[in-house]
C-alpha cells in the first residue's frame, strides 16, 4: 500500500484498516456465541435474540450503500471515524437491554455504526494499493478480520459464561472508541464529489452485468457461511457444549481464516481466482455437511475449520474482485457487495431463528450445504468468463 508507510500516529495505515476491521469483526461475532445465554438470562426465546442478531445484520449490510454516498461527499477517514464512534456507543448500550426489544434497537444501531469499517477499508485499498499488491493488502486485511472473529467467538463465550453477556459488548464498545482515537492519524483520501449525482455511482454498478453477479454471489456467501457459521454455537451447545466450549470450537474459524489467508494470496498467483472460489465453495460445502451430520464439538471443530477455509479462499476472493469490478464507481461496488453479503446473512439468520429454537439445527445445515455447491459453480464460472476478458458491463 502506498501509504503505509509511518505517520506519526499510533500504527501505519494498514494496521490501522487491519485495526478498523477487528472492531467491526469483533463486534459482529460476539453475538452469535451468546444467543443461547442471552435468551436464558432476559427470558426470551432464542428465536427473537436470533431476530436481534439478524436486524444487526441486516443493518450491516443496507447501509452500506449509503455510508459508502456519504463517504464520497465527506471523505472516506471521516466517515470511519464518525461510524465507528456510533457503533462504540450502541455497543455500550447494548449492556443495557432488559427485553428483546432494546436488544435489537442497541444492536441495530450498533450495526449500523459499525457497517462502515470494512467496505471503507476495502475502498481505501483500492485508491491506494496498486493492481499488484491490491490482493495483498485485501488478504492483510482479511487477517484482521479473522483475528476479530477468532478473538470474538471464543472471548464472548468465555465472557459470557464467567462474567456476563453484558461485559462483551462493554469490551467491545471499549475498543471501538479506542480505534476511534487511533484513526485520527489515517491520512484522509482525496474526497471527489460527483457532479453528474448522487447515485450515480450506485446506477452504474447496476447497470454492470458482472458486478450485479457479485452481487449476487455476496449474498448466497452470507447465507451460506455467515449463517451456518451464526448457528454453530447454539447447535454445540444443544449437542451438550458449554457456553464456553460452543464458542471456543467455533473459534477455528478465525484461526483457520488468520492462517491461511496469506497461503491465499501466494496461491491466487499460481492458480488464478476462479479456482480459488471453486475450492472455497467445495470446503463451504463439505463444513456445512459437517456441522449437518453432528453437532458434537469434536465433529464441529472440522466443520468450523473448513468454513474457515472457505471464507479464507472465496470471500477474500470476491471481496478483491469487488474493488476492480467497476473502477470508476469503487466505492458503489463495495458498497453494494457487502450489503448483499449481510443482507443474505441476516435473512438466513431470521430463517433459521424458528427451527433453532426447536432445536433442527441439522435441516438448516443441510439447506446452507445444497446452497454451496450452486454457488460455488456461479461464482467460478463468473470470475473465468471475467478473467478471459468476457462481458464487462
Amino acid at each position: 500500500m502506498s501509504r503505509s508507510g509511518p505517520t506519526g500516529g499510533w500504527l501505519p495505515p494498514n494496521r490501522l484498516l487491519q485495526l478498523i476491521a477487528l472492531v467491526s469483526t469483533l463486534d459482529r461475532f460476539a453475538m452469535p456465541p451468546m444467543i443461547p445465554t442471552i435468551a436464558r438470562d432476559l427470558d426470551i426465546p432464542l428465536a427473537d435474540v436470533a431476530t436481534a442478531a439478524g436486524a444487526y445484520f441486516l443493518a450491516y449490510g443496507l447501509m452500506q450503500p449509503i455510508w459508502g454516498l456519504i463517504g464520497g461527499n465527506i471523505g472516506v477517514v471521516r466517515l470511519l471515524r464518525l461510524a465507528s464512534f456510533m457503533g462504540a456507543l450502541a455497543t455500550t448500550a447494548s449492556v443495557f437491554a432488559v427485553d428483546a426489544i432494546s436488544l435489537a434497537a442497541a444492536r441495530t444501531l450498533a450495526g449500523i455504526g459499525f457497517s462502515a469499517a470494512i467496505p471503507s477499508a476495502l475502498v481505501y485499498i483500492g485508491e491506494t494499493a496498486t493492481a499488484e499488491h491490491r490482493h495483498r493488502e485485501v488478504a492483510n486485511l482479511t487477517a484482521g478480520i479473522a483475528a476479530g472473529t477468532a478473538i470474538s467467538t471464543a472471548g464472548a463465550g468465555l465472557l459470557a459464561d464467567a462474567v456476563g453477556w453484558r461485559s462483551a459488548f462493554l469490551v467491545s464498545g471499549a475498543i471501538g472508541l479506542v480505534a476511534w482515537l487511533a484513526m485520527r492519524s489515517l491520512p484522509e483520501l482525496p474526497v471527489a464529489r460527483a457532479a453528474q449525482g448522487l447515485f450515480t455511482p450506485l446506477v452504474a454498478v447496476l447497470r454492470s452485468a458482472p458486478a450485479r453477479t457479485l452481487v449476487l454471489l455476496a449474498a448466497g456467501e452470507g447465507a451460506v457461511l455467515l449463517g451456518t457459521l451464526t448457528f454453530l454455537p447454539a447447535a454445540a451447545e444443544h449437542a451438550g457444549a458449554s457456553p464456553a466450549l460452543a464458542s471456543a470450537v467455533t473459534a477455528v474459524f478465525g484461526v483457520a481464516v488468520l492462517v491461511l489467508a496469506p497461503m491465499v494470496a501466494r496461491l491466487q498467483r499460481r492458480i488464478g481466482p476462479a479456482a480459488l472460489i471453486a475450492g472455497g465453495a467445495l470446503c463451504a460445502s463439505a463444513g456445512c455437511a459437517v456441522a449437518a451430520a453432528s453437532a458434537r464439538p469434536l465433529v464441529v471443530v472440522p466443520a468450523t475449520a473448513l468454513l474457515g477455509a472457505a471464507w479464507a479462499a472465496m470471500h477474500s476472493t470476491l471481496q478483491t474482485w469487488a474493488t476492480e469490478v467497476v473502477p470508476h464507481a469503487r466505492a458503489a461496488a463495495v458498497s453494494l457487495f457487502a450489503c448483499a453479503l449481510f443482507a443474505g446473512s441476516a435473512l438466513a439468520t431470521m430463517l433459521g431463528g424458528g427451527p433453532a429454537d426447536h432445536g433442527h439445527f441439522t435441516a438448516i445445515f443441510a439447506v446452507t450445504t445444497a446452497l454451496a455447491l450452486p454457488l460455488g459453480f456461479l461464482g467460478t464460472f463468473s470470475r473465468a468468463r471475467w478473467d478471459r476478458g468476457g462481458p464487462r458491463r
